[in-house]
């Protein structure tokens, strides 16, 4: 029974992904799109900006029509896609800095950190980066890169060092008295 608790930690993944890192450049706008699991549609989505999800700045909030806009920041959420859509618009320089995607609900809003980099003499083609979406084109809900990293170095090495354990545990035992207990055929 003390099995089920590992064995939960490796088949439950994040509530909500994005990517890891965007860049965008001055003056333009930077698109950053998450993902979240079913369940979550009727949810207000929101993105801040600041060190830690708890204490970070409100920058845009769905409302009931799943959109919601404030200053230079748009957010739009795709109930049937399961994703939501951050636009910021005007980048500047000091929009360089971690940004969430998070989900509203009770206790401890479900995010993930997204890291912005905002370069004033980028190349054309880092903006629109592969870093920019972390979504799969049919649709489904993609890891984050956390979590696979999560899964691969603590999550498997646990689930299979709790395996070992209950393996070891449960071994059939062979004791000296049993094997001079039985009979030997030179003896008859």
């Amino acid at each position: 029974m003390w099995l089920l608790p590992p064995l939960l930690l490796l088949i439950v993944p994040g509530d909500i992904s994005g990517p890891e890192a965007v860049r965008g450049r001055e003056g333009e706008l930077l698109t950053v799109q998450c993902h979240y699991k079913p369940g979550w549609e009727a949810s207000r989505k929101w993105w801040c900006q600041g060190a830690d999800s708890g204490s970070c700045k409100t920058l845009a909030i769905t409302n009931g029509s799943a959109f919601g806009m404030k200053e230079r920041v748009s957010i739009r959420d795709d109930r049937t896609n399961h994703s939501f859509t951050v636009t910021m618009k005007e980048l500047r320089r000091e929009d360089t800095d971690t940004y969430w995607c998070g989900i509203e609900r009770s206790g401890r809003d479900p995010a993930v950190p997204v890291r912005v980099t905002v370069d004033p003499d980028a190349p054309e083609h880092t903006t629109g980066s592969p870093t920019v979406t972390s979504h799969h084109s049919d649709g489904r809900f993609q890891l984050s890169s956390t979590h696979f990293l999560l899964l691969i170095f603590l999550k498997v090495p646990l689930l299979l060092s709790v395996l070992g354990a209950v393996l070891w545990v449960n071994r059939p035992q062979r004791s000296s008295g049993e094997r001079q207990s039985q009979p030997r055929s030179e003896n008859q």
